[in-house]
């Protein structure tokens, strides 16, 4: 990922707290032709493993061998930027459109697993990190076992391995405080949901 020194995201506590925020991400690896596959997948980082899953007819999981390097791609919100936002656009008219983001990519080796109690614990690890905060949490007790044993068959488990952690938050960082605030505004006025968590994700950068 190409990342320029202002928008670098290098606090480990921010960049699990996007991952986490997000609670899902791409896993891309190579086919057996040499082409990418790709997979959206929920997931839950801990420590140093990602632990997914993925559903059995799924044919991605089949061409991952023992340590498959993959990489997964984590992205958190994103907004056109117009150049109608900046204040600088009526001093000098030196401005163009952009797209303001954040993402983390997390690189590894990848390994299947089929184990069932690994599974159980991969799903109710993730159902309890997804359900934490609500008022009445849905655990995956409250299914009856067998029907979870048999919903476990159909799919299949990943745990990667991260061996590299990237992470990317561009915001605007490059503009000046009148310019940025132009672009919080501009995008809170909208009214679109995504523009308007983008807005919030620069009002939380730090100096601001």
């Amino acid at each position: 990922m190409y990342v320029p020194r202002f928008n670098s995201l290098t606090d480990e506590v921010e960049v699990r707290r996007l991952v986490a925020t997000v609670g899902a991400g791409e896993l891309i690896t190579a086919g057996p032709d040499g082409y990418p596959l790709a997979t959206r997948l929920p997931l839950v980082w801990d420590g140093d493993r990602v632990l997914l899953h993925m559903a059995w007819a799924n044919p991605h999981w089949r061409s991952v061998a023992a340590s498959t390097p993959a990489l997964l791609v984590v992205t958190g919100p994103e907004a056109y930027v117009s150049p109608g936002y900046y204040t600088s656009k009526a001093e000098h008219g030196r401005v163009v459109p952009t797209w303001n983001y954040s993402a983390v990519h997390l690189t590894g080796r990848l390994t299947v697993r089929t184990d069932h109690d690994w599974l159980r614990a991969q799903v109710g690890h993730l159902t309890d990190t997804m359900e934490s905060g609500r008022p009445h949490p849905w655990s995956v007790d409250d299914a009856p076992a067998a029907y979870v044993d048999q919903q476990l068959k159909a799919i299949v488990g990943l745990e990667l391995a991260v061996e590299r952690v990237e992470g990317k938050v561009k915001l605007s960082q490059n503009r000046s405080e009148e310019d940025r605030a132009g672009v919080v505004a501009g995008l809170r006025a909208t009214g679109l949901r995504r523009d308007a968590d983008v807005a919030e994700a620069m009002e939380r950068l730090p100096g601001d």
